[in-house]
C-alpha cells in the first residue's frame, strides 16, 4: 500500500503547525497537487519519520499563498475533505488522521472536547477513548461515508437543543454585555444610591473629614477585598447566570449556595422597594412644597411606588436590551448631577447661601470640620452602620453574569473599577462639602458678626456670620440640619433633584433585575424542589418572566406596608452575609489546594479573603445586632434543610476539595501510629461480589464493623480483560451508591483477574491505605461445593489458604439459605419492565379513546386498533402472571427473608461462642462487638470451650478469670470434654457418603492404575489421607453433634475455624469438614485469628 502526499501541501505559513488532516490511504489512488516554488529559501523544514526519498510526509513553513487550504478548516479546527478525499481506505474502512505527519487517531488539544453538554458557547464534542487509542484501529473504529466530520471530531450529532441553541446565538438573538454596560455601569449605579446626596453631607458633620474619610475607606476595605474574591472566583472557569449563588455555591457547595441564594434573591427584591419608596418620598416632598398632595402624604408615596414599579417592571420584561439602555441614561444624569456638585463648590456664593452655611473653599472651615462633631447619641460606628449601604452593590454586574458577553473578563475589571471610581467620589464630595459648609447655620442673612464680637475658633463668625444661637436651639441649616446641603451647594439646585431620581430608579431597576435572575439560577439547580416552577425562562433571552412577577409582588408588598425602617437593616445585613460567604468562598478554595482552582485573576490572598469575611461579620454586627441575628438564623435553617434533603448536585466544590485533603493528612496521620493491641479493631474485605446481590453477608459484617472498622465490599471480574473492565468501570459509581442509599458504612472495590483467586489475591494485598489496610477476609460459605468444578474448588480453599499466607483473620458465614439472591433480583427487574410495558400500553389505549368515535369509518379502525392492543395487553398481563407464578415457584421466598435476617433486631436470645483453639482472641472479640450493636444487644453470650472431665471446675473458673480480665460479659460458661469421642454411626456414615464422589479408592487398585489415577485426578482424596486425617474428621462430625445438642436454638453460632494445613489436606476434604461442621444449624460463624492478640488485659 502506497500513500503519496505532496509537501506542498504544508506549504502556507499561516497554517496552524499542529493542523489534523484527512490522509487517504488506498492502492494506486494519487491525490498529489501541485503549487508554485518558492524562491525565496525555506525558514523552517521537517521530514516525516518515513525515508525522504520517497516523498512520503515533508512539512515546510515558508511564505506561500493559502490557496491549497480551500478544503481545510485552520487554527486547530477539524479538517473537512472534499469530494476527492477519502477519510477511510478500501479495505479496512477504518479512519485515519494526521498529526504530527503521523497517522493516527490521536487529535490535538481543542476547547471542545472540554465543554459541558448542553453549553450554549459551543458544542462538547468527545475525544477518541483510550480503548479506541489503545486497541487496534481497525476492529474499532468504523466510519461511514459522510460521517467524517463526526468522527474526526469523535462525536456524533449534537443533541437538538444544543445545535438550536447554537444556531440561535450565531442570529444574533442572545443579547450580550461587555464589561463597561454590564458591569461597571451597573455597579456604578447601584453603588451611588441616595445616600450620595442627602446623606454623606450629615456623615461627615458628624464623624469630621478625618474620621469620615476613614468610614469611607473602612467601607471600601470590604467591598474591595469582596471585590478581589469575586473576580478570582469569577476567572476560575465559565461563569454562568446567577451572579452571588452561583459564586458560592459552586464553590462551597449546594448547602451554603442554596441558602445564600435564596436569602440574597429575596434581599434584592425588598431592596426594589426600598429604592422605590425613596424615590416616592423625594416626589412627595417636591409634591407637598408644591400644595400639590393627592391624598395624604403616606398614600401618595403608595401610590407614586406603586406606578413606578409598574413602569420598571415593564422595562424589565422587555428585555435586558432596554433595561440597559435606560441604565445608561440614568448614569448620564447621575454623572451630570455630581459635576454639577462640582461646579457649584467654585461658583461664587450669594448671601442667602452664607447664611445657610456655605462660604465657598475655605481652609478654617476645613480645619474646623477635620475633627468628630458626633451629636444625638451618634458614634463611628453608628454613623458607619448608616454609611455602609452606600458602599453596598458592587454584585449587580455579578448579577447578570449570564448576560455578559466574557463574564471572566467582564467581572473583575468592571466591578473593580467602579469601587475604585465610586470611592473617588464619596471621598471628594465629602472633603468638598465640608470645606465649603460648616456644621451650623441659621438661614438668616440678618445674623452677622458685630463689630467686637470674640470669635472663640469660629470659622462661620471669621468669615462675617454670627451663628451661635444654634448652640442653645436647634438650627435648620449646616451639614449637620440640612440633608439638602448638596442641592444648596451646586451650581443648578434641579439637577441633583434628578440626580436623586436617577439613584433610586437605577438602583431598584438593578435590583428588579438581578433579584429573578439570581431566583431562577437557583431554581434551575433544583435544590427547593417546589421552586422549580420558576426556573423557566422566555424569549431570546431566556427572560426569567415568573421571578420578575414574583419578585413584583414581594417589592409591591413591602412598597403597601411603607414601614422599611426595620426591614432595611435586614436587608442590609443580606448583603453582607453574601459578602462574607464570597470572601470565604475565596479563601475555602485556596486552602483546599485544589488543583482545579487556578484562577485568571492574581491580586488576591486568601488570607485577605478571610480577614475579608470576618470583617462583614463584623459590619454585620455593627450595623444591628438582632438583624445579623436573624440573618444567622435563617441562614443555618436553609444550610440545614438543604443539607438534609442532600440534592443530587456535583459541582466539584472547595467543600470536596477539602474533605479530600483532610481525610488524606488523617490517613497521613495515621500511618506514624504505631498499631496497638487496644486499638485493635476488625478490617474486612468482604467477598460480596456486586453488594446488593448478597446483603446478609454485608449485613452481618456491617454489625461489627459499623462505625468500629473499615468494610469493603470485593468483587472479582473474570474473563476477557476488555470487557472486564468496561462492565466493572460502568458498575462502580452504581454499586457505591448502592451502599450509600442503604447506609451501609463500606467502600466498593473491584479488580478485573485471570481467576477469583487472583483476583482475591490482589485485593488482599493492595487493598486499603495506610493504616486502614484490611486485616481480616470475610466470605460466604461455598454452598455448592459439591456441583462445582475441580477448578472452582480449588480456587475457593486457595483463598483461605491465601489469607493465612498474608496473615490476615478470616470469617467463613453459612445460613441455611445461601446469600446469591442474584438471579431473584434478575426476575424482579424483568417484572417491572413488564409493568412498565404495561403501564405504556394503557396510555396508548387511553391516548386512543379520543379518536375512537370519530369521523365513521376512522372511528371502526381506531376501535380495532384498540382491540388489538386489549388483546395484546392481554397476552402481557397473562405472561406477568406466569413468569410470576413460575418464580414464585423456582425462587423461593424464605430466601429474600433469610437474606433480611441481619436486619432486623434480634430480641432475647443467644449468641452461642465455641472458643476451641485460642487464635489470638479474634473469635470472642467478633460475638463481643456484635453485642454492643443495637440489632444484637439483647442477645447474651454463652461460652463453649473444650477441657478435660475431672478439671471442669477448674477449666470453667479459668475462662471465667480470663474473659473478666477481658472486660467481657457472658452469660454461661460450658466446658466441652468429649469433643474428642466417636461421632455415632449414622452421622459417621453420612460424612462417608458425602465424600464418596471424590475419593480416589487407589488401594483397592495395582500400583500402576494408583499411579495413573492419581495423575488424572490429583485433586482426589486419597485413602492415604482420608487415614491420616481420620481422627480430624472425627472431631468435625462430632463437633456438629454437639452444636445440634447445645445450640440449635441458639441466634448465632461463633466457631473456630478449622485450619487444613497448605499441600496436605486435598481441598475436597478440607471443604467436607466445613460442609459437616456447619450444616443444620443457625447461622454461623466460622472465625479464625491470624494467631495475633487482639485482646488485652493490661491497661
Amino acid at each position: 500500500m502506497s500513500m503519496n502526499n505532496s509537501p506542498s501541501v504544508f506549504l502556507d505559513p499561516n497554517a496552524n503547525r499542529f493542523q489534523v488532516n484527512v490522509i487517504n490511504e488506498s492502492h494506486g489512488h494519487d491525490n498529489s497537487a501541485t503549487s508554485q516554488e518558492d524562491t525565496d529559501p525555506p525558514h523552517y523544514e521537517e521530514t516525516s519519520f518515513a525515508d525522504e526519498a520517497h516523498n512520503r510526509l515533508r512539512i515546510s513553513f515558508r511564505p506561500g499563498t493559502r490557496q491549497l487550504y480551500d478544503n481545510f478548516l485552520q487554527n486547530g479546527d477539524t479538517a473537512k475533505p472534499d469530494a476527492n478525499i477519502h477519510p477511510y481506505d478500501t479495505h479496512s474502512n477504518t479512519y485515519y488522521l494526521q498529526t504530527f505527519g503521523h497517522n493516527t487517531m490521536d487529535p490535538i488539544p481543542k476547547i471542545d472536547y472540554y465543554r459541558n453538554t448542553g453549553s450554549i458557547s459551543g458544542v462538547k464534542i468527545s475525544r477518541p477513548s483510550l480503548l479506541e487509542i489503545h486497541e487496534q484501529l481497525a476492529k474499532n473504529i468504523a466510519v461511514n461515508p459522510g460521517s467524517i466530520d463526526r468522527v474526526a471530531n469523535g462525536e456524533g450529532t449534537p443533541g437538538d437543543d444544543v445545535t438550536a441553541n447554537k444556531e440561535e446565538e450565531n442570529k444574533g438573538g442572545f443579547v450580550k454585555f461587555g464589561w463597561v454596560k454590564g458591569v461597571l455601569v451597573r455597579c456604578m449605579l447601584n453603588i451611588w444610591g441616595v445616600m450620595l446626596f442627602i446623606r454623606l453631607s450629615w456623615i461627615i458633620g458628624q464623624a469630621g473629614i478625618g474620621l469620615g474619610v476613614i468610614i469611607i475607606l473602612l467601607a471600601t476595605m470590604v467591598t474591595s477585598i469582596t471585590g478581589l474574591s469575586t473576580s478570582a472566583i469569577a476567572t476560575n472557569g465559565f461563569v454562568r447566570g446567577g451572579g452571588a449563588y452561583y459564586l458560592i455555591s459552586r464553590s462551597l457547595g449546594p448547602e451554603f449556595g442554596g441558602s445564600i441564594g435564596l436569602i440574597f434573591a429575596f434581599a434584592n427584591a425588598v431592596a426594589v422597594a426600598m429604592y422605590v419608596v425613596g424615590f416616592a418620598e423625594t416626589v412627595v416632598e417636591l409634591l407637598k412644597s408644591s400644595n400639590a398632595m393627592m391624598v395624604d402624604e403616606s398614600n401618595d408615596i403608595r401610590i407614586i411606588g406603586s406606578i413606578t414599579i409598574v413602569i420598571l417592571l415593564g422595562i424589565s420584561v422587555a428585555g435586558m436590551e432596554w433595561e440597559a439602555k435606560a441604565q445608561v441614561i440614568l448614569l448620564i444624569i447621575l454623572l451630570v448631577a455630581i459635576i454639577n456638585f462640582f461646579i457649584g463648590t467654585v461658583i461664587p456664593t450669594s448671601n442667602e447661601k452664607r447664611a445657610r452655611g456655605f462660604f465657598n473653599y475655605q481652609a478654617s472651615i476645613f480645619a474646623e470640620n477635620f475633627g468628630p462633631g458626633f451629636r444625638d447619641g451618634e458614634g463611628f460606628f453608628s454613623v458607619f452602620a448608616i454609611f455602609f449601604p452606600a458602599a453596598t452593590g458592587i454584585l449587580a454586574g455579578a448579577n447578570i453574569s449570564g448576560d455578559l458577553e466574557d463574564p471572566q473578563s467582564a467581572i473583575p475589571k468592571g466591578t473593580m473599577l467602579a469601587i475604585l471610581i465610586t470611592t473617588i467620589a464619596y471621598l471628594g464630595v465629602a472633603i468638598c462639602a465640608a470645606a465649603c459648609v460648616v456644621r451650623d447655620a441659621t438661614g438668616n442673612v440678618n445674623d452677622t458678626v458685630v463689630s467686637g464680637t470674640n470669635c472663640n475658633g469660629s470659622s462661620a463668625c471669621a468669615l462675617g456670620y454670627d451663628f451661635s444661637s444654634c448652640k442653645s436651639q436647634p438650627c435648620a441649616y449646616g451639614l449637620m440640619n440640612d440633608f439638602q446641603v448638596m442641592s444648596m451647594v451646586s451650581g443648578f439646585g434641579p439637577l441633583i433633584t434628578a440626580g436623586i431620581f436617577s439613584a433610586t430608579l437605577s438602583s431598584a431597576l438593578a435590583s428588579l433585575v438581578s433579584a429573578p435572575k439570581v431566583f431562577q439560577a437557583l431554581c434551575k439547580d433544583n435544590i427547593y424542589k417546589a421552586l422549580h416552577f420558576f426556573a423557566k425562562g422566555y424569549g431570546k433571552n431566556n427572560e426569567p418572566i415568573r421571578g420578575y412577577i414574583l419578585t413584583f409582588v414581594i417589592a409591591m408588598a413591602f412598597i403597601l406596608i411603607a414601614e422599611l425602617n426595620t426591614i432595611a437593616p435586614i436587608i442590609s445585613n443580606f448583603f453582607l452575609a453574601s459578602y462574607a460567604l464570597i470572601n470565604f468562598s475565596c479563601f475555602h478554595a485556596s486552602y483546599a489546594k485544589s488543583p482545579g482552582w487556578r484562577p485568571a485573576f492574581r491580586y488576591y490572598n486568601m488570607w485577605v479573603s478571610l480577614f475579608g469575611a470576618a470583617l462583614c461579620c463584623g459590619v454585620m454586627f455593627v450595623i444591628n445586632w438582632w438583624a445579623a441575628l436573624i440573618t444567622y438564623a435563617i441562614e443555618l435553617f436553609l444550610y440545614i434543610y438543604v443539607t438534609y434533603k442532600k440534592p443530587e448536585v456535583n459541582w466539584g466544590s472547595s467543600a470536596q476539595a477539602l474533605y479530600y485533603v483532610n481525610a488524606l493528612e488523617s490517613a497521613l496521620a495515621l500511618t506514624t501510629v504505631e498499631d496497638h493491641v487496644k486499638n485493635f479493631r476488625p478490617q474486612c474485605i468482604v467477598l460480596t461480589g456486586a453488594p446488593m446481590t448478597r446483603p446478609a453477608l454485608l449485613d452481618i459484617t456491617h454489625s461489627f464493623t459499623k462505625s468500629n472498622g473499615l468494610c469493603i465490599c470485593c468483587e472479582v471480574y473474570t474473563g476477557p480483560r476488555k470487557l472486564c473492565v468496561q462492565e466493572m468501570n460502568s458498575g462502580m459509581a452504581k454499586k457505591q451508591a448502592w451502599l450509600t442509599k442503604n447506609k451501609r458504612k463500606a467502600f466498593y472495590a473491584a479488580v478485573a483477574a485471570d481467576s477469583f483467586r487472583d483476583g482475591v489475591k490482589s485485593l488482599l494485598q493492595a487493598s486499603g491505605l495506610g493504616r486502614m489496610k484490611p486485616n481480616t477476609l470475610v466470605l460466604g460459605f461455598k454452598k455448592d461445593w459439591r456441583n462445582a468444578s475441580a477448578m472452582q474448588v480449588e480456587n475457593y480453599v486457595g483463598v483461605i489458604h491465601d489469607a493465612f499466607d498474608f496473615e490476615l483473620g478470616l470469617i467463613i458465614v453459612r445460613t441455611s439459605q445461601g446469600f446469591d439472591i442474584s438471579q431473584v433480583l434478575q426476575v424482579q427487574e424483568e417484572l417491572e419492565k413488564l409493568e412498565q410495558e404495561r403501564l405504556a400500553l394503557e396510555t396508548t389505549i387511553k391516548d386512543n379513546d379520543f379518536e375512537e368515535g370519530r369521523y365513521g369509518i376512522r372511528g371502526f379502525f381506531n376501535k380495532a386498533s384498540k382491540l388489538s392492543i386489549a388483546k395484546h395487553e392481554t397476552r402481557k398481563d397473562s405472561n406477568i402472571n406466569t413468569i410470576q407464578s413460575i418464580h414464585m415457584d423456582e425462587f423461593n421466598q424464605r430466601l429474600l427473608e433469610a437474606n433480611s435476617q441481619f436486619k432486623k433486631k434480634h430480641g432475647k436470645g443467644t449468641i452461642d461462642v465455641w472458643w476451641l483453639f485460642d487464635d489470638g482472641g479474634l473469635t470472642i472479640l467478633i460475638p463481643y462487638i456484635l453485642t454492643t450493636q443495637k440489632k444484637w444487644k439483647d442477645c447474651k453470650l454463652r461460652i463453649f470451650t473444650g477441657g478435660k472431665v475431672n478439671r471442669i471446675e477448674d477449666e470453667k473458673l479459668g475462662m471465667a478469670s480470663l474473659l473478666s480480665k477481658f472486660r467481657i460479659k457472658f452469660a454461661d460458661i460450658n466446658i466441652i470434654c468429649d469433643i474428642n469421642m466417636k461421632p455415632n454411626k449414622e452421622s459417621w456414615k453420612f460424612f462417608e457418603e458425602m465424600i464418596e464422589p471424590y475419593r480416589l479408592h487407589e488401594s483397592c487398585k495395582d500400583l500402576t492404575t494408583a499411579e495413573k489415577l492419581k495423575r488424572e485426578a490429583p485433586w482426589k482424596i486419597t485413602d492415604a489421607e482420608l487415614e491420616a486425617f481420620k481422627e480430624k474428621s472425627y472431631r468435625q462430625v462430632r463437633l456438629n453433634e454437639l452444636l445440634q445438642e447445645h445450640s440449635r436454638g441458639a441466634n448465632l453460632i461463633v466457631l473456630s475455624l478449622p485450619v487444613a494445613r497448605k499441600g496436605v489436606v486435598s481441598d475436597h476434604l478440607y471443604m467436607a469438614w466445613l460442609e459437616i461442621l456447619s450444616k443444620n444449624l443457625p447461622p454461623i460463624l466460622l472465625v479464625r485469628g491470624n494467631h495475633k492478640n487482639v485482646l488485652t488485659f493490661y491497661s
